[in-house]
């Protein structure tokens, strides 16, 4: 139990963040792509997929095992609903950030070219799935697990 509040930082600042780390990305590519200078543009996805995405998503896998190590601590019984509930969001969470990546990709792949308003609108569609998968997340893990 004298880990507890080391434990408990290190669970609860990847998950804050996420959730400035992600609307900050999407604001920061939404005022690139209308500033007109593809060469900033392209530095900032390229900057994004290459270290942000990365960092974001070793920040997003780490909230599951200092999740179960903290619920250990405590020694909360967890059911199989919640575990199955988190689970599957958590797999849904990777699997947008994935895609998200992806959009991304296309997106760079233009090369300073004007991106498509379907394009721009997958990218921030899959944002803001993202930043509601998280919200989601959070409220579970912060009800009772039992």
């Amino acid at each position: 139990m004298e880990h507890y509040p080391l434990l408990k930082m290190l669970h609860m600042l990847p998950g804050i963040l996420l959730l400035i780390g992600v609307p900050v990305h999407l604001f920061m590519l939404w005022k690139a792509s209308r500033s007109g200078d593809a060469t900033v543009l392209q530095r900032k996805l390229k900057r994004t997929r290459l270290i942000s995405l990365p960092v974001l998503s070793l920040l997003a896998l780490s909230l599951p095992v200092t999740g179960m190590a903290l619920v250990g601590i405590v020694g909360w019984p967890l059911s199989q609903t919640w575990l199955l509930l988190s689970s599957v969001l958590f797999v849904v969470l990777m699997v947008a950030g994935l895609l998200l990546t992806g959009r991304l990709g296309a997106w760079q792949a233009l090369n300073g070219a004007p991106a498509s308003k379907r394009l721009l609108s997958f990218c921030a569609a899959y944002a803001g799935l993202i930043l509601l998968l998280l919200l989601v997340i959070m409220a579970l893990m912060g009800a009772k697990p039992v």
